[in-house]
């Protein structure tokens, strides 16, 4: 798939390891990049909540439509798809959301 960020800061946070390790710290960076590289490997959001890739999963209530990604407990990579583009999705914030 194809990836589009909300900001540059989060682009960067999410494609520069060193950014993402400043910002983060190491382990935290290292989850980002597996991420990023798992949701670009697939071929649909809906192929990776069907095989549980990074756990990701639909979110309800006020977040509806968008999808999360465990990063290091208790924070998710979250993300929506791009609407009327089955394969493109943009990452819009890592948050801790509980």
């Amino acid at each position: 798939m194809e990836i589009e960020y909300k900001n540059n800061k989060l682009q960067k946070i999410c494609t520069l390891a060193h950014v993402a390790v400043k910002e983060h710290g190491q382990e935290m960076a290292d989850k980002i990049h597996q991420r990023i590289d798992e949701i670009e490997a697939s071929e649909s959001v809906e192929d990776m909540i069907r095989f549980r890739i990074g756990r990701c999963h639909a979110l309800s209530q006020n977040r509806r439509g968008q999808y999360a990604m465990d990063l290091v407990h208790p924070y998710r990579l979250i993300f929506t798809k791009k609407e009327g583009q089955i394969q493109v999705v943009k990452i819009i914030e890592i948050d801790d959301y509980h």
